[in-house]
């Protein structure tokens, strides 16, 4: 059915099948209280759909997908599906009001469901729920002042804290997490909760899921992990954990970033929690800290002039299994300019793993460094700090909204921080970086594509 311009009455309702197209320049507007039930059919928007304040509901026991080149904002959506039936995004959608489960699956299949402001799930079910192996997130933005057991969009992250959270986006993906090195997996289901104060919270956090994201997991295993940086996860334990109501509970969390829940003897967390190079002396010395070691064997120190041919300068035995944080340090007593340094991890069964790279910066006159730009997944950022700090990493869009904020504590030295830009659409964006409490700020605009 192509269609060149509808107008659907008041208080009406409307059943569609076969595929409902809406060509370049053409509207499709559904007035009212109207409903739109979609049976078996695909929606293919080129033109204007505009929803009103109406239901679309995809039914039918078939498989129905949403795509086009314009923007499709609903109203309301509701999946009711028969037959294990699917409704497949292959466009980002909004939905003003909500997403009522009744039947069915909605994949995200790559794309964002945006709700706004005030927008919400209802009805998620462990039959008839949104899921996402292969990426996209729901999204959401709320005020939070003090919440007490909130639950934001019905998305099933439950906060309670006695903090005035400001504004906080919360994005709900469903794919399992891996560390730095490709290794660990999680539950199908994550949650990147990023308030404008993210300091001193002291918040009880419940994450809940469905038995189908356990992805092969022990539910009787399972603890929260957190990311600041989509690379380093931290294994925070758990407080309470409910295998039938299928939720776990923390308390005492300080601060918020990406959490998921896995299995503490799961190699999910990358180890390293800080690297740092401090000139002193005409020596290098190097530090790293791990948050835990899972059969480790050694740590092999490497060193290049060109980041690309490395050389071992020196070894340190590794705890081997520890679940407490460790410091190590290096001293490189014959540096050359400007050298390049990481440090190789090595199991007992031989894999190996690395951090990221570091330059040592002993004479070097730029502090602050952001690459690569145009970038495509991650963004890397040296600074070399004269004192220790906390550096913030903040992210605005063209529009100036922030998006992503990201915390982590430098050292006297050089220090590298990294951020995963994965999620983010292709765009212009503006990065602000302080820290030295707050007293040097950067700002750099980058492209990603």
């Amino acid at each position: 059915m192509k269609i060149k311009l509808i107008l659907l009455l008041l208080l009406s309702s409307y059943t569609i099948s076969a595929q409902l197209t809406i060509t370049t320049g053409a509207q499709f507007f559904i007035a009212g209280n109207s409903q739109l039930t979609l049976q078996n059919t695909n929606i293919i928007n080129d033109g204007t759909f505009t929803a009103g304040n109406s239901i679309t509901s995809f039914t039918g026991n078939a498989g129905s997908t949403i795509s086009g080149s314009q923007p499709v904002q609903f109203n309301e959506l509701e999946i009711n599906k028969t037959n294990n039936s699917i409704v497949r995004l292959q466009r980002a959608v909004t939905v003003q009001q909500r997403i009522l489960f009744t039947s069915g699956l909605l994949n995200l299949n790559g794309f964002d469901i945006d709700l706004g402001s005030t927008g919400h799930l209802e009805g998620e079910q462990e039959n008839s729920r949104a899921f996402g192996n292969l990426g996209g997130e729901i999204l959401f933005n709320t005020n939070l002042n003090a919440p007490n057991n909130a639950n934001p969009a019905n998305l099933g992250i439950i906060i309670t804290t006695g903090a005035n959270l400001g504004n906080v986006i919360i994005r709900r993906g469903h794919q399992s997490q891996v560390n730095g090195s490709g290794l660990g997996n999680s539950i199908q289901r994550y949650y990147d909760i990023i308030p404008a104060n993210n300091t001193n919270l002291n918040a009880t956090l419940q994450l809940n899921y469905f038995d189908g994201e356990l992805n092969t997991l022990n539910e009787n295993t399972l603890a929260f992990f957190e990311s600041q940086n989509n690379t380093n996860w931290t294994n925070l334990g758990f407080t309470s954990r409910d295998i039938t109501a299928n939720f776990v509970n923390k308390n005492g969390v300080s601060n918020f970033g990406k959490f998921t829940l896995s299995s503490s003897g799961n190699p999910l967390p990358v180890r390293f929690i800080l690297f740092n190079a401090q000139c002193a002396n005409n020596k290098v010395i190097i530090t790293w800290t791990t948050a835990q070691e899972q059969n480790t064997s050694r740590f092999d120190i490497e060193r290049s002039v060109d980041a690309s041919n490395w050389s071992v300068i020196g070894t340190k035995s590794a705890a081997g299994n520890s679940s407490a944080e460790r410091s190590y340090s290096f001293s490189d007593n014959d540096p050359s300019q400007n050298n390049f340094y990481r440090i190789a991890e090595y199991d007992l069964n031989g894999r190996v793993q690395y951090t990221g790279i570091l330059r040592s910066g002993c004479n070097e006159t730029d502090e602050f460094k952001l690459w690569p730009n145009p970038l495509h997944d991650r963004m890397f950022i040296n600074i070399v700090a004269s004192n220790a700090s906390k550096a913030t990493i903040k992210i605005f869009d063209s529009k100036g909204a922030l998006i992503k904020v990201q915390q982590a504590n430098i050292l006297l030295g050089s220090n590298q921080l990294n951020m995963d830009m994965a999620t983010l659409p292709n765009g212009i964006y503006s990065v602000l970086v302080n820290w030295n409490n707050g007293q040097i700020k950067r700002i750099i605009q980058v492209a990603k594509q």
